[in-house]
């Protein structure tokens, strides 16, 4: 056999898009990430970066989108795949990217083969990777919230609940509405805060009465957003970003609880 033959394939080289909030708020996060894509056999690379620019985008800034989505095409063009442990952030990538430069005949290629390799976390490690279980355990009840930009852009919907099985001692209950927006949503938030708490309002009475003692989802955004309410009303639920379950991750403090990283 021939030393070529013999040769183990190169690794997938993956560049992961931490985000602002995770970089900022919950590294732990982003470590979670990392952990799990190593156990999914790829090389990692976390490379100077900075916002995704949805929120300029969001508030109808295009210049300022351009401008920041053109850093992170240049930054992340040249790996495999290109990893997000946040729906919201992947989404604007893979489904945003390619609508702000289609009339730029420079950066209209490049937007759309990021978007290509461009991937929220979890789906990244089951769809792409093929992963179908972790080696981690967590004894508790949990339920799950899906966030708008991962279910809806990308179809993040059976991925965690896949890998969450296969965690020991967790059991899911499925919250009334799991689907509805938190009321989150970046900027509509600070915009509109009434009408964000409300929505959140009916989102924290049907955490509670699932009866979980912990609430998961793949955006830091969300979580902190359900978090917050959640300790307002005073309902003991804890929450924690998928990725750190399922990492095993566990020594931070639950997301707004006293200790947590500001």
């Amino acid at each position: 056999m021939s030393a070529a033959a013999s040769s183990s394939p190169a690794p997938v080289r993956v560049g992961l898009f931490v985000t602002c909030l995770v970089d900022l708020i919950r590294p732990s996060v982003g470590f979670a990430a990392v952990k799990l894509l190593e156990q999914a056999g790829c090389e990692v690379h976390v490379p100077s970066q900075t916002c995704c620019g949805q929120p300029a985008f969001n508030s109808g800034d295009r210049a300022t989108a351009r401008a920041i989505a053109a850093q992170v095409i240049e930054t992340f063009s040249g790996f495999d795949y290109v990893v997000a442990p946040s729906g919201s952030c992947a989404g604007q990538i893979r489904a945003h990217y390619p609508e702000l430069f289609a009339d730029d005949p420079n950066l209209s290629g490049k937007a759309n083969a990021l978007a290509a390799k461009t991937y929220e976390l979890i789906s990244f490690l089951v769809d792409v990777r093929g992963m179908t279980t972790v080696d981690a355990a967590f004894d508790g009840v949990a339920t799950y919230h899906d966030s708008c930009s991962g279910l809806r852009e990308l179809g993040v919907k059976r991925q965690p609940r896949r890998l969450l099985a296969s965690v020991k001692g967790l059991s899911l209950i499925e919250m009334k509405e799991n689907e509805t927006c938190c009321g989150f949503g970046g900027t509509f938030a600070v915009k509109y805060g009434e009408i964000s708490d409300s929505i959140v309002g009916k989102k924290t009475e049907n955490i509670s009465a699932s009866g979980a003692a912990l609430l998961l989802a793949g955006d830091l955004g969300c979580l902190m957003n359900m978090a917050g309410k959640l300790q307002r009303e005073g309902k003991p639920v804890q929450a924690r970003h998928v990725a750190e379950i399922l990492a095993g991750v566990t020594d931070a403090p639950a997301i707004g609880e006293a200790g947590e990283r500001r």
